[in-house]
This record gives structure tokens, sequence and C-alpha cells, in this order.
């Protein structure tokens, strides 16, 4: 590597050579350091990473991180893990040196992150605190699997915030019905809420629909990708997970309701989206909805909910239930335990049963 004053601008620039991962020869540079200082430790912390050394700073690291990392998760993925990066973690160990980060130093900025208020005085959520730590422990996993880094100072400061189990919201049958009726007047947004309610797809995953998901004569649809807007980009990818790659059954009142809608949007190509609107849009409807219906406020995600509870209600098993909205059976069971009601009604009967019984038991004995 070498430093050079560029006479025309007054500014430094560092050129640099090195060998990719095919072995061949490459050189680049880097203009517009003020002074001859900052280019050197520019240049200094290029070559750290060059050689993978952990004597280079943190933010030197997450960029080794963000290369090898980035292409191997979706967009809007990298998107939510970078701002948080960025935003929570930089600002606090950016300029440390990585190999010197200590347990006592984690603690440190999640004793700081915990004691956050806002200018109303709303502190993080657990959820929030430890999605995170969750990064954090994630770029230092990276440091001690592949980059040799000792241990995981993050794992061993343990992670941050008391979890507090959340109510989880959700409408009734009847809710719902009252909400469906205000939406009548604008047709795209009651035919979209329709598809959230009585399936209970994702909002991403309905944005995503095309005609040619549908198969009306098996009065089925096909959830196979998802939408997303990022950088005025619209963007379709796989679902969440595998699971979510799924064949949904739908009634067949909605299945009428579906050819309806399409037949209202006349030429649409059976590759089109069927629903070009964006979350926010779902998310001002509902608001709309709910306060014209005089129906509790909930989120759109909680539509989903709804539909998992309308189903318990009916008595489906929950690998059922998982099978139609995409999710393993545990983490229905984990998620909507709260709302089996009748199941620990059973339970609790049937230990009456089995109790009984012992006692009969021991009396024949006597």
């Amino acid at each position: 590597m070498a430093v050079y004053k560029d006479n025309a601008t007054g500014t430094w620039r560092v050129i640099y050579r090195f060998t990719n991962w095919k072995g061949e020869r490459k050189q680049t540079q880097k203009r517009g350091f003020a002074t001859k200082r900052e280019a050197q430790a520019w240049e200094h912390e290029a070559m750290l990473k060059k050689n993978s050394k952990l004597d280079m700073t943190f933010a030197s690291f997450f960029e080794l991180y963000e290369a090898d990392k980035k292409q191997r998760v979706k967009e809007s993925t990298w998107e939510s893990k970078s701002h948080v990066i960025r935003t929570k973690i930089l600002p606090y160990f950016g300029n440390r040196k990585i190999a010197e980060i200590e347990a006592k130093d984690i603690i440190a900025w999640q004793n700081e992150l915990m004691a956050y208020r806002d200018e109303k005085g709303k502190s993080y959520s657990a959820d929030y605190l430890k999605t995170i730590h969750a990064q954090l422990t994630a770029i230092f996993n990276h440091a001690v699997n592949f980059y040799n880094l000792p241990y995981n100072p993050a794992r061993r400061a343990g992670t941050m915030g008391n979890e507090i189990p959340k109510e989880m919201d959700f409408w009734t049958k009847e809710e719902y019905l009252k909400f469906s009726e205000a939406m009548m007047d604008k047709p795209r947004s009651y035919y979209a809420f329709e598809m959230l309610y009585w399936c209970g797809i994702r909002s991403g995953e309905l944005l995503a629909l095309t005609p040619a998901d549908f198969d009306f004569e098996k009065q089925t649809v096909t959830i196979s990708k998802t939408y997303h807007r990022s950088k005025g980009r619209d963007i379709i990818t796989s679902p969440k997970t595998a699971k979510s790659n799924r064949t949904v059954k739908m009634p067949p009142f909605l299945c009428e309701e579906m050819q309806e809608y399409i037949k209202m949007l006349y030429d649409i190509k059976p590759d089109e989206r069927l629903f070009t609107v964006t979350k926010s849009y779902l998310n001002h409807e509902m608001e709309r909805g709910a306060k014209q219906a005089g129906v509790k406020k909930i989120r759109v995600h909680d539509i989903r909910h709804s539909h998992v509870s309308l189903l318990i209600n009916m008595g489906f098993s929950v690998l059922a239930i998982g099978e139609r909205v995409g999710h393993e059976a545990e983490k229905i069971t984990y998620r909507y335990a709260h709302l089996f009601p009748t199941v620990q009604i059973e339970m609790a009967e049937k230990l009456e049963m089995e109790r009984m019984e012992k006692e009969d038991s021991n009396g024949k004995k006597s």
C-alpha cells in the first residue's frame, strides 16, 4: 500500500494492491482524506481486514461481516439487521478494537439501552432489546466461528430485558364482520381483508398474489412468494420460511368473491399483482374501517391471529392450523396457548376423573 498527496485537490489518497479469492492481482484506491494521518489510519484498517486480523475496529469487522452475510439473506432481512446495527451498536462499539471488547463492556452498553427513554418517557420494548442484542451476538459469533476470536463477549454477558408475555390482539368473527361491512365502499380494500381474514395469510403474501396463484376449480390459493417495498422498489421474494410455501383451501364464498374481484380488474395478466397497494395502505384502511365499524383497533398482522383464533374455537388441531397458516405446530402451541381454554378445561376434567378412579380403586381394595 502507499499514501499519496493529490496536489490538485490538497487531499490524500491510498493506493493498494491485493490478491482476491480467485488468486488474481487487483489494485484499488481510496481518495479524499483531509490529512495524511487519516489516510494512514484507513490504510492500517484496510490491511487488518485484508489479513483478517482482529486488531481491527468493530466498525471494520462489521464491513467484513456485511460482505460475508449480506448476499446470504433476503434484502429486507438485511435492511432490518443493518438498521439495528448502524443505529444501536456501531455508535457505541464502532471505534473499539473488536478483540478488546469484554463482557463488562457489553453489560454497560445494555444498561444504557435499558435506561433509554424517548421524549414521551417510553423505553425500548423487551422484544426490541432482545433483537438488538441478537444482532450483536451474531456479529461476535461470526468473529468466533470464522476469524478466531477466542470467545463471544455478548453471549457471556447474557441477553437484556425481561420478557413480558404480550397480550395478543385479535377480532372475533362478529367484530371482523362489522369491519368488513365498513370496507365495502372500497372493493379493493374489502377483498384484500377478506383474503387476510378467511385464509390467515400474511400481508406480504397477500400483496404478492397474482391470478395465476388461484385454482378456482380446486378452490385453492398457492402461497409461494411475498412482497415488500424498499427504497422505492417493489420486491418479490420467496416466503418468510420454507414452511410458508403452501396451498390454502378457500371456502366457496371466498372463491366467488375473488373471481368477482379479478373480473373487475379487466385485462389483468396472470402474473400481475392483484393488490397493487402497500402495507401502509392496508394500515390506513384498517384504522379507517375499525373507527367506522366501532370495533377496537388492531394491527394488520393481528388479522392473522384472528384467523387462528377462529380455527381454534372451531376445534381444529394445532397441526392442521399450522399447515394452513405456514407455522410449525410447536410455534402455534407456544404463541396461541392462551386461546385454547377448552383444552385446559378438558385437561382439568380428566385429571379430576383420574383422581376419582384412584380413590375408587383404593376403596375397593380396602
